[in-house]
């Protein structure tokens, strides 16, 4: 049997196909000695080896086989029943990475953006649960600074001049903080801060025009909008609330 080397196994009713190869991954196992007939727990049938044991956890048995780590489906619960078929088939290493489940579960990762408008000024906080995100989309976002005549909040183009690129406000590593918009300066004269948000390459000055790409930015990027409340004060702020299930990547040998 040693030699055979396409492999068909029925297990709990669910056929598997795979090549002797995969089964001998890890010799010290069943599943390897299954194939020399040196146990008993596995009954050849008309060809196909029958075993009586929960075929769908087999088959993340079989993914690990093939991959050598373990992958298991965002709403996967049944941990420690995949343990103990991995320990019933002798392949300690896989049960050894299931113990270590606390790895292995997807997170609920956390973000929060507040808004606020103050006459031709609008101010952005964001605070996320997972530093990483908020650094990944601190580098999306940039701000540039120019000083104009004669324009006001709704100009749709920056003036001809050059803009200057603005460090983004970093309080801690789980928030950010800016602004667009237009402030008086002397006589005529407006400082504006335009946002660009990549991959968008547009320099947007209207707050409510940011917060829209802002929105749509996040949710592309796999967060779901859960609430909208404003928050009391006289400054008004109105608050969003994202979460996303952020699927960690398999654990390998």
């Amino acid at each position: 049997m040693s030699n055979r080397e396409v492999v068909v196994l029925s297990v709990g009713g669910v056929r598997f196909v795979t090549r002797a190869s995969t089964l001998q991954q890890f010799p010290e196992s069943r599943l390897a000695r299954m194939l020399n007939d040196d146990d008993q727990e596995f009954k050849l049938v008309n060809g196909e080896f029958f075993v009586d044991r929960d075929g769908t956890l087999f088959s993340y048995i079989m993914d690990f086989l093939r991959t050598l780590q373990v992958s298991l489906p965002t709403d996967f619960s049944d941990y420690q029943r995949l343990q103990r078929e991995a320990e019933f088939y002798g392949l300690y290493p896989l049960a050894d990475l299931l113990s270590q489940e606390h790895l292995l579960k997807p997170k609920l990762e956390i973000l929060e953006v507040r808004f606020s408008l103050q006459e031709m000024q609008a101010f952005f906080r964001i605070f996320g649960s997972c530093s990483a995100t908020v650094e990944t989309l601190a580098e999306q976002i940039s701000v540039f600074m120019g000083q104009q005549s004669g324009q006001s909040w709704n100009s749709p183009f920056p003036s001809q001049k050059p803009l200057v690129l603005l460090p983004l406000e970093r309080p801690s590593h789980h928030d950010m903080v800016f602004q667009c918009g237009t402030d008086y300066s002397a006589g005529d004269q407006f400082v504006a801060r335009y946002v660009s948000i990549k991959p968008d390459n547009r320099k947007l000055i209207n707050g409510t025009n940011v917060l829209g790409l802002l929105l749509d930015t996040l949710l592309k990027d796999g967060f779901r909008l859960i609430s909208t409340r404003t928050v009391s004060g006289e400054d008004k702020v109105e608050c969003f609330s994202f979460e996303r299930v952020k699927r960690p990547a398999g654990l390998a040998l």
